[in-house]
C-alpha cells in the first residue's frame, strides 16, 4: 500500500455518510489534497477536532482509487482556535481558505500559495494587523502569486505611464483615459495608494489610510479577486 506524509492547512470539507468527513487540505509538497476522514464525527475519533477548517497539521494518507484517506494526523498549530474567539478573523479566514482552494484546485505547483495562505493566517491569530487588512493584502498578493497583480500605476492595457484615474478588473487594474471602459471605477489616488501599500506589505501606510479609503479599497479588491477567478467567492458575503 502506498503511503504520503506532508503538512499542511485545513481549508474545507464535508460529511459523508453518517460518521466520515471529506478534508479539503492545502500541504506544501502535494497541492490540495481531498482525502476521507473515516469516523472522525464521532464522538470518540482520535482526531476530529484536529481536523477543523483552518488547523495547520501534519498528517498522512494512504493512496486510493478515486479519494485518498486519512490514517494519521497531528496539531501543528491550532489556528481554529485562536480565529474563533474573533468573528472578524474568522470571516477573513473564510475567504483567504476559499481563495486559497479556488486558486490551487487545478494547479501542479502549489507551495508559494500554501506558505501565503500560512503566513496570513498565522498573522490573523497574531492579531497582528486590522482582519480587513490582513485580508485584502493575502488576496492581492495571492493573485499575484497565480499571475494576477493588478497593475496600480501604468495603464494595464497599454502601459501608458501612470498614475491614471480610472480601474477595471477585467483589464487588469490602472487604465489611462483612451482604454478606459465604460462603467470602470474612479477611485481616489488615495485608494490605488493603499492598494499598492497593502501588496507591497507597507503596513505603517496601510493602517494609517482614512476609513472611506479602506472601504473603497476592499470593494475593488473583492471585485478584482471575483473577476480573475471567473467564480463567486461565498465566503465574501459573511463579510457584508
Amino acid at each position: 500500500m502506498k503511503y504520503y506524509r506532508d503538512e499542511g492547512i485545513v481549508v474545507g470539507g464535508h460529511k459523508l455518510g453518517e460518521a466520515d468527513r471529506i478534508v479539503v487540505v492545502l500541504t506544501r509538497n502535494h497541492g490540495l489534497v481531498r482525502a476521507v476522514a473515516k469516523g472522525v464525527r464521532r464522538t470518540k475519533s482520535r482526531f476530529g477536532s484536529r481536523l477543523e477548517p483552518f488547523m495547520y497539521v501534519d498528517l498522512q494518507c494512504h493512496v486510493g482509487r478515486s479519494l485518498d484517506v486519512v490514517t494519521q494526523v497531528e496539531l501543528l498549530e491550532p489556528f481554529a482556535k485562536g480565529l474563533g474567539s474573533d468573528y472578524d478573523a474568522y470571516s477573513a479566514a473564510s475567504v483567504m481558505a476559499e481563495t486559497a482552494t479556488r486558486l490551487t484546485e487545478d494547479e501542479p505547483h502549489t507551495r508559494a500559495q500554501y506558505l501565503m495562505l500560512l503566513s496570513a493566517l498565522r498573522s490573523l491569530c497574531n492579531r497582528e494587523h486590522p482582519p480587513r487588512l490582513s485580508l485584502d493584502a493575502y488576496l492581492l498578493r495571492a493573485m499575484a502569486i497565480a499571475g494576477w497583480a493588478p497593475s496600480l500605476v501604468d495603464c494595464a492595457q497599454c502601459g501608458a505611464p501612470g498614475p491614471h484615474p480610472a480601474f477595471s478588473p477585467a483589464l487588469g487594474g490602472a487604465v489611462c483615459s483612451a482604454c478606459r471602459p465604460q462603467g470602470a471605477a474612479l477611485p481616489s489616488s488615495e485608494t490605488v495608494l493603499h492598494m499598492a501599500a497593502l501588496l507591497s506589505g507597507d503596513w505603517e501606510r496601510a493602517r494609517a489610510a482614512a476609513l472611506h479609503t479602506m472601504t473603497e479599497a476592499s470593494r475593488l479588491i473583492t471585485v478584482y479577486v471575483q473577476w480573475h477567478l471567473e467564480r463567486r467567492v461565498r465566503s465574501f458575503a459573511v463579510l457584508d
